[in-house]
């Protein structure tokens, strides 16, 4: 088991400001009163901090499983840093300011703000990429750790990319005509204005349907498809189908799978104005379809019975290998 000590360290050390600062906009959602958009105001970056925590925390210890283009990943974990720490000081500045952060084309200082929140977050989309492209090149011996973290930062890559369709003019936006003039640009909301009827602590629209849903799923991939498989090894002394590596890595792929196909359905929920929690006939159709297939991926992985050709085909020698450690 590797030692934290190992891992990228402006991203441990990131990783604990956010969490500091996640406590002092817990404060703020106690002591300040204020709501914005239909939200407490230090909702967001109480969000925004205990998200990036995560994240950062997460792409350390991931950094540690590459055997290739190691100074490479450790500048892509800086800039990672770098442009999250931006962002979540514009955030909480526009929240001591009583603006809005996202969307907000206020003012020539709005406007600027949000342009370089904006770009900030391209700069680390594209860190991030980068990180998981080493990652794919990276030798790791244990078959199903390398689908859990490959699988995780694709996918999260994916729901990170999400986050730019709400930057885009809302169709009601667009049939107003006036984007020139307008003080908001973009929105979480499909089919209704945003600040309506929400969900708790997410805050998800309740009415139309909400591109934060498919964002947030899909970019903590990066923690639970690795989670997953931990939770099988953890499992396997008392399981023991779940020592077999093989098993473990088609349980790994299934899950995979089944996690990307979530992130398509709520993406598709959210484009046609559904809200999270009031899905249509053809919503749970599809739903049912996607946990049908899981059941079966399963059912299949745990069935197929662990012999030599399964156990050689995960213990293959892999040049500049590294095992996996959780």
């Amino acid at each position: 088991m590797s030692s934290w000590r190992s891992w990228h360290r402006p991203l441990v050390v990131f990783s604990a400001v956010m969490a500091l600062w996640a406590l002092v906009s817990a404060v703020g959602l106690v002591v300040d009163d204020r709501v914005l958009v239909g939200a407490p105001i230090w909702a967001k970056p109480f969000k925004f901090t205990v998200s990036l925590a995560a994240y950062g925390l997460t792409l350390a210890w991931m950094l540690t499983h590459l055997t290739r283009g190691r100074r490479a990943g450790w500048w892509a974990g800086n800039v990672v840093v770098l442009t999250s720490l931006v962002e979540m000081t514009i955030i909480t500045v526009q929240v001591v300011r009583g603006k809005r952060s996202h969307f907000n084309a206020a003012t020539p200082l709005d406007t600027a703000l949000f342009s370089v929140m904006g770009i900030t977050i391209i700069v680390l989309w594209a860190a991030t990429l980068a990180i998981g492209i080493l990652l794919l090149r990276a030798s790791i011996a244990d078959r199903a750790a390398a689908w859990a973290i490959r699988g995780g930062v694709l996918i999260a890559l994916v729901g990170a990319g999400l986050g730019f369709l709400m930057t885009l003019p809302s169709a009601e936006q667009q049939a107003a005509g006036n984007l020139d003039t307008a003080e908001v640009i973009g929105a979480h909301s499909v089919g209704v204005p945003d600040g309506g009827p929400a969900m708790p602590l997410t805050g998800w629209s309740t009415t139309g349907g909400d591109l934060r849903a498919p964002h947030f799923v899909g970019m903590h991939a990066l923690q639970l498809i690795p989670l997953f498989l931990i939770a099988l090894v953890l499992l396997a002394p008392r399981l023991a189908r779940l020592r077999d590596a093989g098993v473990r890595l088609r349980l790994v792929r299934v899950a995979t799978a089944g996690y990307a196909g979530l992130v398509a359905l709520t993406t598709w929920q959210a484009l046609r104005g559904q809200s999270l929690i009031h899905p249509d006939a053809a919503t749970l159709m599809a739903a049912g379809v996607l946990l049908a297939a899981v059941a079966a991926g399963v059912w299949g992985a745990l069935r197929t019975a662990s012999g030599p050709a399964s156990v050689r085909a995960e213990s293959e020698p892999v040049s500049d290998s590294k095992e996996f450690t959780a």
